[in-house]
């Protein structure tokens, strides 16, 4: 019977395949601040500045392709149950070949409504646009799937329950500084292997169990290799 292997994925790994990181240093998102373009108050101030905004952000995904670390997480699927549990919206780990993926902050090739059920179903795009002539079943205008600020987490319990069952827990690429998914970590079992993957993974205020790879993802994949024998 395969060990359970959970992986907690942050904008780390897709930074490496050319995705920026949600946000900069300078505290901005793609020159926007977070305030314009990732809140629900920014939907209803300026909804078409927020398609345009997240079509742009669409596009990059479909152009960028998945990297070693997501390809390495494929093969792992052959020697362990593999469950990814991303804080990214992008779908490089599906386009990679895993198959079970959980978005806590949702994905951007799908819409969802913007009216009071928006989690009762989801939308491919096709393409990369999405547009504020796109209705949904109830009639009100699509927007992206996306969690912003101020938005419930719907599937943030399923996550803890999934990191409850592992048998190794890995972190990478998240500088665990976005609650409450941050907050998941707390949910690994005490007997399970745990590791963290980082360039500033010894600053991370982490417990002292975990096994520290201060490198990018695609740095650590030879060092995971030799730890899960894989």
């Amino acid at each position: 019977m395969k060990c359970n292997l959970v992986i907690l994925s942050g904008a780390g790994i897709s930074a490496e395949s050319g995705i920026k990181t949600f946000r900069d240093a300078d505290g901005l998102w793609e020159n926007h601040s977070i305030e314009e373009v990732a809140t629900p108050e920014a939907w209803k101030n300026n909804p078409t500045l927020l398609q345009r905004f997240y079509n742009e952000r669409r596009l990059k995904v479909i152009s960028s392709n998945p990297n070693l670390a997501h390809h390495y997480f494929k093969e792992l699927q052959e020697h362990f149950h593999v469950q990814i549990i991303t804080q990214n919206i992008d779908d490089l780990h599906e386009r990679a070949g895993n198959s079970n993926v959980l978005h806590l902050h949702g994905n951007i090739r799908y819409a969802k409504s913007s009216g009071p059920n928006p989690e009762s179903k989801y939308y491919l795009i096709e393409g990369h646009e999405l547009k504020m002539t796109d209705f949904c079943d109830d009639g009100f205008p699509l927007r992206p799937h996306v969690v912003w600020f101020g938005e419930e987490v719907p599937l943030l319990s399923d996550a803890a329950e999934i990191i409850k069952q592992a048998d190794i827990f890995i972190v990478i690429g998240t500088s665990l500084q976005v609650y409450p998914a941050a907050r998941l970590i707390h949910n690994a079992p005490k007997k399970a292997r745990k590791i963290v993957v980082d360039p500033a993974a010894k600053k991370l205020n982490i417990s002292t169990d975990y096994i520290i790879l201060n490198c990018t993802a695609e740095e650590s994949v030879s060092h995971l290799k030799q730890i899960l024998g894989h």
